[in-house]
């Protein structure tokens, strides 16, 4: 597969829906040479043409991770962008294997030079065949609905390193105890993840705001005053008490992220 068949098929599958003339301005070249590259890429299924625009044919029965990749994904694409936005080349950056994080990995291709420590083999992949980049796999022993590592040598390693930024994701969050998951390794990788980093960015979309949850989940790490949350909506009142100190960015979906510091 060509660099820029790639490039096509990971930037259709992150939006789902891309007109040609879109993919013309995002690889640089004219509208022709994009539809010479996808016609057999149309022919042979790795992606549908509707009315001009291509159409990820992505399989939502595919393994649970890139099933969660399909929900919301609007909301996930503005929020990988704001992300993005805000590492700049030559970051070193941890991020941890949720769903949205694989978006913010795949928007990350845009910048050069990062090095990037991460226990989720999507993202490493993602991000390991780009020029520049240094990427560090932690872990040996890889989860199979996810491809996450959660084993001794995953923790040794993100020990190991420094790192400027930490993008880490949340099953839920909760009006009094903040941002949470369901398992204890993912709750004890976000603190060694935020604990070798200077900030940490919490990136959620507005689906996990559920003050009505019961469901039982473990606290994350809390924010601190120069951490950043960045999610799709203005959280309902209940939770403009969240513990922590961090600043709030809501990403707009519909275009540029629009900042809302809550303090």
């Amino acid at each position: 597969m060509s660099k820029y068949e790639q490039d096509i098929l990971n930037t259709v599958n992150l939006h789902g829906r891309v007109s040609v003339m879109d993919l013309a301005r995002i690889l640089q070249v004219s509208d022709q040479t994009v539809r010479r590259i996808v016609k057999p890429m149309v022919e042979d299924g790795r992606l549908s043409k509707v009315h001009g625009a291509l159409v990820s044919t992505q399989n939502v029965l595919d393994p649970p991770f890139m099933a969660r990749m399909t929900q919301n994904r609007a909301a996930k694409v503005a929020i990988a962008n704001a992300v993005a936005e805000r590492i700049p080349d030559g970051c070193a950056i941890a991020i941890d294997t949720g769903s949205t994080s694989g978006f913010i990995a795949q928007a990350l291709r845009t910048r050069k030079n990062l090095t990037v420590v991460t226990n989720s083999a999507f993202i490493a992949a993602t991000l390991s065949m780009e020029e520049g980049n240094r990427v560090f796999m932690a872990g040996t022993q890889l989860r199979n609905h996810d491809g996450a590592a959660f084993d001794r040598a995953a923790y040794d390693v993100i020990a190991s390193v420094s790192v400027q930024t930490a993008v880490l994701s949340a099953s839920l969050v909760h009006p009094a105890r903040g941002f949470m998951v369901y398992d204890q390794c993912e709750a004890d990788m976000a603190g060694a993840m935020k604990e070798i980093a200077e900030q940490t960015i919490m990136a959620v979309d507005s689906t996990k705001f559920n003050e009505a949850s019961t469901s039982p989940a473990l606290r994350l790490p809390e924010l601190a005053a120069n951490d950043l949350i960045v999610t799709d909506r203005r959280p309902p009142p209940a939770f403009r008490a969240l513990p922590g100190q961090a600043d709030l960015l809501i990403a707009d979906v519909q275009g540029a992220p629009v900042g809302d510091n809550r303090h």
